[in-house]
């Protein structure tokens, strides 16, 4: 089973997603934003499923160091520019995603 996951080491969301794929023998691929970005072309395969307006913290403090909240953006530059716009954490399965915690969904993955 390939599974990947957006998100950071300290989001606990992100933590529990590692954890819930762990204690079932699946080591996902974990993509840490903020170290790496999400390529443009896996945005476009997460955006067949989630819109990007799903896609972007507006609660975040990233969002707020940036102002975004004031300005006429676009947000697919503003997410590819600045990876820990993303909600957390991005799980990905084939042409599945999910965007936060959603274990009930990932166990209908497997």
């Amino acid at each position: 089973m390939n599974i990947q996951i957006f998100g950071t080491k300290k989001c606990k969301a992100t933590q529990k997603a590692l954890r819930f794929f762990k204690e079932r023998g699946i080591k996902p691929h974990f993509v840490d934003l903020n170290e790496q970005t999400i390529k443009k072309g896996e945005l476009t395969n997460i955006r067949r499923s989630i819109p990007l307006a799903e896609l972007i913290d507006t609660g975040g403090k990233e969002y707020q160091r940036l102002n975004l909240k004031y300005l006429v953006h676009d947000v697919e530059e503003q997410l590819l520019a600045h990876p820990l716009l993303f909600k957390t954490p991005i799980v990905r399965h084939g042409s599945h995603v999910t965007v936060g915690h959603q274990p009930e969904v990932w166990k209908s993955w497997l």
